[in-house]
């Protein structure tokens, strides 16, 4: 989840860059060239199953700490982009050993890169749109059709895991267009020194 929720106890301030949940959003960074070698080596394995579930989850737990000890401008920015990176990497690892065709993961790929775009020029205005709840879905079902997409058992089911990555472009679209059309109307927010 983004970096982005209310801040809990507060213990570190909007400008801090050396928190737990910066920590954990760079390890996610740095460990996700391991997974996309694992898919690369093994397709749909357990290892890649595990390597996936572990990045999956320490998502949640940056947003968590975040929310906790306080959240900050570079973890707003960082989370998103971690979460992006992330999948965009296994999906295209996933292309790349001909589980997946190109074609869904270029339009998820073009909507991410367009938004990553959009929310920092937007973040330089000192506007900031929050993530909507079927924003939240589509992060959801992004993830799940990898973590189908990689599951040894599911392998032989084709056209289940394929349904799954098609629900997700087309709500990876429909998010697109509303935080677009959001974008038009916002007005700056107060940024914290």
């Amino acid at each position: 989840m983004a970096d982005t929720g209310a801040a809990g106890s507060g213990s570190f301030g909007p400008s801090a860059l050396a928190t737990p949940a910066n920590a954990i959003t760079v390890f996610r960074l740095l460990t996700t060239p391991l997974m996309v070698v694992l898919i690369a080596r093994a397709g749909p394995s357990w290892s890649a199953v595990a390597a996936w579930f572990v990045l999956s989850c320490t998502d949640g737990l940056d947003g968590y700490l975040a929310r906790r000890q306080g959240t900050t401008r570079s973890g707003a920015f960082l989370d998103p982009l971690a979460d992006k990176i992330c999948v965009l990497a296994a999906m295209g690892a996933l292309v790349a050993v001909g589980r997946w065709w190109w074609p869904p993961v270029a339009l998820i790929a073009a909507r991410e890169l367009i938004q990553t775009g959009l929310r920092y020029r937007l973040g330089r205005r000192g506007i900031s749109i929050p993530a909507t709840q079927w924003a939240k879905v589509k992060t959801w079902l992004q993830d799940m059709s990898v973590g189908a997409a990689l599951l040894p058992w599911l392998a032989p089911h084709h056209a289940f895991v394929q349904a799954i990555l098609w629900t997700a472009v087309v709500l990876t679209v429909v998010t697109g267009a509303q935080y677009l059309a959001d974008s038009r109307h916002a007005a700056p927010a107060h940024v914290p020194a």
